[in-house]
C-alpha cells in the first residue's frame, strides 16, 4: 500500500444492549463493533472491547464472545459500525477496509480486553490509513491517522523550525 492512501469512513449508532443486538437486520449487520462495560482497574462505563463482524453478523459475532456470561451482562453497551461512502465497494475492498479499521482503532484505542493489534502497529499495512468516525461514535477519537500512530514521524521534536 505504500505512497497509497485510504480514507475509511465509519458511522457509529447506540448504544444497544446485548438483546437489542437480536433485532439488527441480519442481512447487512457485518462491520466493527465497540463494547462498554465494567473493569476493575479502569471502572464503570467504559471501553472495553473492539471487534469485528466479518464473515458473520453481529448478533452471531457478538453472540460468539459470550459477553452475556460476564459479572454484570446489564451493564454491557454495544456501539456498532457500519462502512460509509459516496460509492459501493467491492466485497474484497470492504473486507480490506473492515480489517484495516479494526486494526487501527485497537491500536489507537487501547481497550482493556483486546489482546491483539496492541503491542505494534503493522506499519505498512497502517501509515496511510486514516478512519473517520461519525455518528454515536463514544470514546473512539473522531479522526485516527496511521501515520500519527507509527514511528514516520518519531523523531519530529528533534526537528527544529525556527533557529
Amino acid at each position: 500500500m505504500k505512497g497509497n492512501s485510504m480514507i475509511i469512513h465509519i458511522s457509529w449508532s447506540g448504544p444497544y444492549n446485548l438483546n437489542d443486538i437480536k433485532k439488527l437486520n441480519e442481512d447487512i449487520d457485518f462491520g466493527i463493533y465497540q463494547i462498554y462495560g465494567s473493569h476493575p482497574l479502569y471502572g464503570n462505563d467504559v471501553l472495553i472491547y473492539i471487534g469485528k463482524a466479518q464473515a458473520q453478523t453481529f448478533y452471531t459475532r457478538i453472540k460468539q464472545e459470550g459477553w452475556e456470561n460476564t459479572n454484570d451482562p446489564n451493564t454491557i453497551k454495544v456501539y456498532i459500525g457500519r462502512l460509509i461512502g459516496k460509492k459501493s465497494v467491492s466485497e474484497s475492498e470492504w473486507d480490506t477496509q473492515i480489517n484495516l479499521a479494526e486494526k487501527l482503532l485497537i491500536f489507537s484505542h487501547a481497550p482493556a480486553l483486546n489482546s491483539s493489534n496492541l503491542n505494534s502497529l503493522p506499519e505498512k499495512e497502517l501509515v496511510e490509513i486514516t478512519v473517520f468516525n461519525w455518528g454515536s461514535h463514544r470514546q473512539l477519537y473522531p479522526e485516527v491517522s496511521g501515520k500519527r500512530w507509527s514511528s514516520k514521524y518519531d523523531d519530529i521534536e528533534n526537528d527544529a523550525y525556527y533557529s
